[in-house]
């Protein structure tokens, strides 16, 4: 059984890689957990590999995981691991982060506060299957891709998509910097404040949005995470950043399907996905020109 998909471009081929690895939806039999379905699928980041679908058309290697972030979230640390879900002792040293004791963490306890996954704890045994099975090939797979593109051109550019829901959904409004009650953005841009990727990168993709009508917001709220983090070095030319997409722009979050806007919305993440493969390939040649 497949656990992700690696779409490459069947002709020309540039250094740009996007990831989708929240956007499963076959989830394993051996799941078991006690949520409802509907609930489970509206922590999915709803046809996010559809939005993205076309960017082997423009020269970029396209990654998608099938199993759902709930069963395994590649997008955290291998050893962000939650001992209060753990039946048993854990036999290796692990690094719970704040995610983890918020039950958020690699297997999610929570599906948000006060909603469990499980009626149960999971034996070590499961989550070793799934960071072996699931967890591990996705990064090889990811890691793959960079480290090629990094080797043959010198540069490699990574998009990390994701979508969050609207404020509507969400339990409380977003809050600025300042503290205060803003308005969602459209789009977040993650780079780590500046860490994992070029500065120059990061404003080139917000203008792009920004003039065709779209609020961005630079780090505020989401920073990116462990993906971003591990493939991001852009001292070394690896750049990484991560793009939220709120939801309403293109799902309805009630009815869990697309809205009439997809269409529209799709065009222009294509137009977007055209932009980033051209910024990489016009900075390949101005390296060359060097």
């Amino acid at each position: 059984m497949s656990v992700l998909d690696v779409i490459k471009p069947d002709e020309k081929v540039l250094p740009v890689v996007f990831d989708s690895p929240h956007s499963g939806r076959h989830y394993p039999e051996e799941f078991d957990f006690i949520c409802d379905m509907k609930s489970m699928q509206r922590a999915e980041d709803n046809d996010v590999d559809h939005l993205f679908d076309q960017a082997p058309k423009f020269g970029a290697t396209f990654i998608h995981a099938l199993f759902p972030r709930t069963y395994i979230d590649t997008n955290r640390a291998a050893d962000d691991i939650d001992l209060d879900l753990i039946e048993g002792n854990w036999p290796e040293e692990i690094t719970p982060t704040v995610r983890s004791h918020a039950g958020i963490g690699l297997i999610r306890r929570l599906l948000k506060p006060g909603i469990p996954v499980y009626d149960r704890k999971l034996t070590v045994e499961e989550i070793k299957h799934r960071i072996a099975t699931y967890y591990e090939p996705y990064h090889d797979a990811l890691e793959n891709a960079v480290s090629e593109h990094h080797y043959n051109f010198g540069q490699v550019w990574h998009m990390n998509c994701h979508s969050m829901p609207s404020t509507r959904m969400s339990a409380r409004p977003p809050r600025s910097s300042l503290g205060l009650i803003s308005m969602q953005p459209d789009f977040v841009l993650g780079d780590r404040n500046g860490t994992s990727c070029n500065a120059d990168f990061t404003r080139a993709i917000r203008k792009f949005l920004k003039d065709l009508g779209y609020r961005v917001a630079i780090n505020d709220v989401y920073r990116g995470v462990e993906i971003v983090r591990r493939y991001g070095t852009p001292s070394i030319g690896r750049h990484s950043i991560q793009i939220e997409i709120n939801k309403a722009l293109y799902w309805d979050e009630e009815k869990l399907c697309r809205n009439k806007n997809y269409d529209k919305f799709k065009n222009d993440i294509t137009g977007m996905i055209d932009f980033i493969t051209g910024y990489a390939e016009r900075n390949l040649t101005m390296l060359a020109a060097d």
